[in-house]
């Protein structure tokens, strides 16, 4: 049965450009349909960028694309890692409902399964084209580790609603560093057949941990683990071997999804479509276009962020060309919070100087804390959407219903069941947003715009390797975010009846239950 929560970050076509002039329509210009584009950068915080307050670096083309649009303030993804995150973002539904949705493997089975509805099942029900290019990380094939890499992997992408896919398997630093488009592995080489492992390495294959002189681009940060497959001068997580003309060189990768999704949007320009990008920027590892390279004063990580913008002006620049600006609707978004050093020497963390990835929030990518899942949101559609800045509580989660309510489409009762329709929000016509999120890190938290209670967790307090603070505590948390948004102060003991009511709350969700 498919499920009826299923998060669409769709609804923005995510073209900055669209949103910048006013050029006149030369295609789609009597469709009633919208094409619509999700941006979703990867561990790109909220205040990484200078529209969100940003000084040290500057990110001209998601400025614009605020400029012309709505940016929100106290918008959540659902979870502070990427798996968790996505799976509700295209389904609808709480990934913490499910014990299989933690980071996925790079040889990991399918996490959303064939029988579930996802965001891109409602646009081809209403018609769209549908496409997927770039960062995926909800694993491919039908179970962990049995994937043939040499032939078509499935189920993928095809079976949840994408009618055409171009994507990492896993993210950067996982094996395979291969594409795979539409389930199979792009620019496939016959002389170098591709094995792959988490299990063990395959013998005569240089490991990066063994030898560091192999290391040109990038070396592990200490205890990391970021040590083993060595592709492109880059040593990864999970073990590989063949692959010839088909591995991917980083430096290149966002060339790649950018000239993807462009010719994506060239090619359906003239019929409604609904296309996901995920940029690999902000994620490890870090080893950008030398175009960037040096850019930022920040090291690759902010030069990565530079690269990112890039990505966005070449969408947007799509948009423009193919003359359908003033008939997309884009939304921006990150999947989590932002991690300085997150398995590689980029000098990430000396060079950031005052400049503060997770703004006036604490914590970041893994948290409870804000700074987990705040994640910068923009929604643009010319003429559609007025131009602002919004402080109403929204979660990625809705997104599945909105995106049903702008397609015209009901797909059932079940099908994101956790989403909650705001099109009104999204367009800026209401204020009337969600009473509540819910966000999981390492436990689950509650927050209903002014208090946040987090679940008591024994968990790490610190984790030392990502500097990162959990917000993991064996006791009850609430945080007047009102007076306190950094959550320095625990003041569950002072508020019991408020303690009270968002765990009563809480503990009502978590006891819901559907079939998947």
């Amino acid at each position: 049965m498919k499920d009826k929560w299923i998060y669409g970050l769709g609804l923005g076509t995510l073209v900055l450009s669209a949103c910048n002039q006013q050029p006149k329509q030369e295609a789609n210009e009597e469709a009633k349909q919208p094409n619509v584009i999700f941006i979703v950068a990867d561990d790109l915080g909220y205040a990484d960028m200078s529209c969100y307050g940003a000084h040290r670096i500057q990110t001209p083309n998601v400025d614009s694309l605020a400029a012309h649009g709505l940016r929100f303030t106290d918008a959540h993804a659902v979870a502070a890692t990427s798996t968790p995150s996505r799976y509700s973002l295209f389904t609808g539904l709480y990934s913490w409902r499910r014990n299989d949705t933690g980071i996925a493997a790079g040889n990991a089975g399918m996490v959303i399964r064939p029988e579930q509805t996802t965001i891109a099942d409602v646009f081809k029900a209403a018609g769209y084209a549908t496409g997927a290019i770039g960062k995926w990380h909800l694993g491919l094939g039908d179970k962990t580790g049995t994937q043939d890499w040499n032939g078509e992997v499935t189920p993928g992408p095809r079976d949840l609603g994408f009618d055409y896919s171009y994507l990492m398997a896993a993210t950067g630093d996982r094996v395979p560093c291969v594409w795979m488009e539409n389930q199979r592995v792009a620019n496939y080489d016959p002389s170098a057949p591709i094995e792959v492992s988490y299990e063990k390495p395959f013998p005569g294959e240089p490991l990066g941990k063994d030898h560091p002189e192999m290391l040109t681009k990038l070396k592990p940060s200490p205890n990391h683990g970021h040590d083993q497959a060595i592709v492109n001068g880059i040593s990864r997580i999970g073990y590989m071997k063949g692959g010839g003309k088909a591995l991917w060189e980083d430096e290149h990768i966002a060339d790649s999804i950018a000239a993807h999704a462009v010719d994506f949007i060239a090619a359906h320009k003239d019929a409604p479509f609904f296309l996901y990008v995920g940029t690999n920027d902000i994620h490890v590892p870090r080893y950008p276009n030398e175009r960037f390279r040096g850019k930022s004063g920040m090291g690759y990580r902010g030069d990565a962020i530079l690269q990112f913008d890039w990505t966005v002006g070449e969408i947007l620049k799509a948009i423009d060309q193919a003359g359908i600006r003033e008939n997309t609707l884009i939304v921006l978004t990150s999947d989590n919070g932002p991690v300085v050093d997150d398995g590689y020497a980029d000098r990430a963390v000396e060079l950031l100087g005052d400049h503060r990835p997770w703004g006036d929030f604490r914590g970041g990518k893994y948290s409870n804390f804000e700074a987990g899942t705040r994640v910068p949101f923009i929604v643009c559609w010319p003429g559609k959407v007025k131009p602002g800045v919004s402080n109403v509580l929204f979660s990625h989660i809705d997104m599945y219903s909105s995106m049903e309510k702008l397609a015209n489409q009901d797909l059932g009762p079940d099908a994101g069941a956790d989403s909650q329709e705001h099109l009104d929000v999204l367009l800026g016509q209401s204020t009337e947003g969600r009473k509540y999120v819910i966000e999981a890190g390492g436990s689950l938290s509650i927050m209903d715009g002014n208090w946040k209670y987090i679940r008591p967790s024994n968990g790490e307090v610190y984790n030392k390797l990502t500097n990162t603070e959990m917000g993991n505590d064996p006791k009850e948390q609430l945080y007047n975010l009102k007076e306190d948004i950094g959550e320095q102060h625990n003041v569950a003991s002072e508020h019991p009846e408020k303690v009270a009511e968002l765990k009563q709350i809480l503990e009502q969700e978590m006891e819901k239950g559907y079939a998947l």
